[in-house]
Parts: C-alpha cells; sequence; structure tokens
C-alpha cells in the first residue's frame, strides 16, 4: 500500500479511533473539524482544506448530513470531484430503509427510507468514486449498551419480530482500512448477527448482574426513536469479506459486549 496520508473530514467518535489506528501504522493523518481543534484545520477555511485533499493520497469523510444536505460536499465537492486519490465516506445502512426484516446488500435499492439526506449523500460519494462504508448501529468502548444499562438509561421496546444490525467501532475501523486497497463501491460493514435490540440489553444487563430493564410501548417514545423502530432489516456483509479481505472480530454482540466488559480478549486474527 503507497499511499501514507489521509485527510479526514470530522473527527467524531469513529473517525478518531480510524485516525489513531492509521497513524500507528505509520500514516500521516491530518484533520479537518468546524474549530480546528488540536491541530486540526478549520473546516471553513476552503483554501487550506483545498490545498490538503488535492496534496493527501486519501480523504474519508465522517460527517453526516445536516438537513438536506452533506455539508463536505455543499462547501468541498469541487475539490473532492478533482482529488486524484483514493476518496471514502462513513455512510449507514439507513440507506435501505424498512426491508420487512429481510437481508439486505448493496445491490439493495436506497432512498426509499427516512434519511433521504444520508442516501442522496452516499449516491453522491458514489459518483465520485469513492468507497462507502454503509454502517448500522455502532457500539464500542464508553458507547454501549453497558453504558447506558449502568447509567440507568436503557430499556426495552415492545416491538415483536424487530431486528437491527450492529458493529463494534474496531471492526468499522478494520473495514475502512482494508478498503484502502479496494475498488470504489458501497461495502456493509455489519456484524453476522443481526437480532433485536432487547436481546442485546438483556444480555448486557447480565454481564452486570442487573436485571433487565422493564419493557416501554413505542408510542412513548420520541419521534426520531419511533421512526428509529420503524425500520427492520438484516445487513448483510458478504461483499465486504469477499472483495476487501475483511471479517469481523466480533461477529456477534456477545463477543463484543464481552470483551467491553473485559471477561474476555478479542479474537486474534490470523
Amino acid at each position: 500500500m503507497a499511499r501514507n496520508s489521509i485527510l479526514i473530514l470530522g473527527r467524531g467518535y469513529t473517525a478518531a479511533r480510524i485516525g489513531a489506528a492509521l497513524g500507528a501504522r505509520g500514516w500521516a493523518v491530518t484533520g479537518v473539524t468546524r474549530d480546528g481543534r488540536d491541530g486540526t484545520l478549520v473546516f471553513a477555511d476552503r483554501a487550506t482544506v483545498r490545498a490538503a485533499i488535492m496534496a493527501a493520497d486519501a480523504v474519508l469523510s465522517s460527517i453526516p448530513p445536516e438537513g438536506d444536505a452533506d455539508p463536505a460536499l455543499t462547501v468541498h465537492g469541487e475539490a473532492l470531484a478533482a482529488a486524484s486519490g483514493w476518496l471514502g465516506y462513513l455512510s449507514s445502512t439507513g440507506v435501505y430503509g424498512d426491508c420487512g426484516g429481510a437481508w439486505v446488500d448493496e445491490t439493495a435499492p436506497t432512498g426509499t427510507g427516512r434519511r433521504s439526506a444520508r442516501s442522496a449523500a452516499d449516491a453522491a460519494w458514489l459518483a465520485m468514486g469513492a468507497r462507502v462504508f454503509r454502517l448500522p448501529g455502532i457500539y464500542g468502548p464508553g458507547r454501549s449498551p453497558l453504558d447506558r444499562v449502568a447509567a440507568g438509561t436503557a430499556h426495552r421496546v415492545a416491538t415483536p419480530g424487530q431486528v437491527f444490525s450492529r458493529v463494534h467501532v474496531d471492526d468499522i475501523v478494520s473495514g475502512v482500512i482494508a478498503g484502502l486497497g479496494a475498488p470504489a463501491g458501497a461495502y456493509n460493514l455489519a456484524d453476522d448477527y443481526p437480532c433485536a435490540q432487547n436481546e442485546v440489553i438483556a444480555f448486557a444487563a447480565g454481564l452486570l448482574g442487573r436485571a433487565p430493564p422493564p419493557f416501554v410501548a413505542l408510542d412513548t417514545l420520541s419521534p426520531p426513536a419511533r421512526a428509529f423502530y420503524a425500520e427492520n432489516r438484516r445487513v448483510a456483509n458478504g461483499k465486504a469479506k469477499r472483495v476487501l479481505g475483511w471479517s469481523p472480530a466480533y461477529p456477534d454482540y456477545r463477543l463484543g459486549l464481552r470483551a467491553l466488559r473485559g471477561q474476555t480478549q478479542p479474537p486474534q486474527r490470523p
């Protein structure tokens, strides 16, 4: 892999871990944030960011849409379209909408769900030749059902038959790194075991020695939460395994939560 510099637009939970992993591998990592904190570039400084985009061997955007638009494309789209290096975008499996609990892969139509702006951004990045990583529910250190159970904010929702996919943040990191040498296109990065969120919450409570939290009615949730539960799908990851040579270190939530709890170590890759 000849590339050795990457510009990362946004510095959220997942992007920060990707940057740290690449830095540990000897990459020169430059971040872009709204306020230029911790030595990052200022997002609104078009000239400086454009120069960084053109100089970087790879550019990864982790910036979600705001309203109806993708800020990265709105502000820096011209520079991104002109860049000659690798392009990547962290998208969402929400682009598939409700699939009635069926399995969905990258050949499925997008744009029918609640996230129309995300779907439009996903399509725009694909049109520019990016590697678009579609992510389901993300969990990891400091951001998992264990933390919500411990804080007393977890609940179970009475939605029989509801299924979600999820992925450990470190498996996203390994998937994006594998994608640095991959052809352009969309890749689902999800674990191997879609299941009901209620099952995950109950397991997390058990790991902490607590009783599962009570069920709540769907109509008691906020409108965004109700919209989240209105979509039901199982996300297939076969393309990422086949094309990227990737597989999740945490193929199901049990392994992931046990590792976070410190009861097991992650499986070792050959």
